[in-house]
């Protein structure tokens, strides 16, 4: 084990992205933050820093238990971090699996104004 890795590399070792380059792309549009301030992939891990991963419309946050710089078994890599994450966001996670499914019959064509309103409703009231 190495005492310093970047953070790009330490989020794909832990498996919080499949490849290393979303890792680096996600650091670079903003959508992770170590202690709530926005870094560059180059950025060093250290030992009981938050970790905050905007996925989508979840926020995922971490604390660093250890430091990787190999990619892991999923079972080797959660004994490197702290899953903070609120039970609102993991609630968010799994409704999106389960988000109803407005369909239509084939040969209706486009849903009109009032149509679709009913359908963002449904969503929309599904979530909260």
């Amino acid at each position: 084990m190495s005492s310093k890795v970047r953070i790009d590399k330490w989020l794909w070792s832990i498996r919080a992205f499949k490849t290393r380059k979303m890792a680096k792309e996600a650091c670079q549009a903003g959508k992770i933050k170590i202690n709530d301030s926005r870094i560059k992939p180059s950025q060093i891990v250290e030992i009981g820093g938050i970790i905050t991963i905007q996925k989508g419309y979840i926020k995922y946050k971490y604390k660093v238990r250890g430091i990787i710089e190999k990619r892991v078994s999923a079972k080797l890599a959660k004994d490197n971090y702290i899953d903070l994450t609120s039970d609102n966001e993991k609630i968010k996670q799994n409704s999106k699996l389960f988000t109803p499914q407005y369909r239509r019959e084939k040969g209706m064509g486009r849903p009109t104004k009032k149509e679709r309103r009913d359908m963002d409703k449904l969503i929309k009231n599904f979530i909260k």
